[in-house]
């Protein structure tokens, strides 16, 4: 694998591993705070809350993921 898909691989990881961790956060506010509060029209905000922290958790741990298979590789 050359430099530049190194470093794809790298800001892939990061930005899924930022982007899980927003989202977790949110889905934490959503649920803890807003609780039964309408979303705009998309739903109760506790049920949109448990999505965004199950789809965070997803995105951050697939970032860690990308990240820990470079470094084992050699690529980091």
């Amino acid at each position: 694998m050359s430099g530049w898909q190194s470093w794809i691989w790298a800001g892939l990881a990061l930005v899924l591993y930022v982007i899980g961790g927003l989202l977790i956060m949110g889905g934490r506010v959503m649920i803890g705070i807003l609780g039964a509060q309408d979303l705009w029209g998309w739903g109760e905000a506790r049920s949109i809350g448990y999505m965004a922290f199950g789809l965070g958790i997803i995105l951050s741990v697939s970032g860690v993921l990308i990240m820990r298979i470079m470094r084992n590789r050699g690529r980091a």
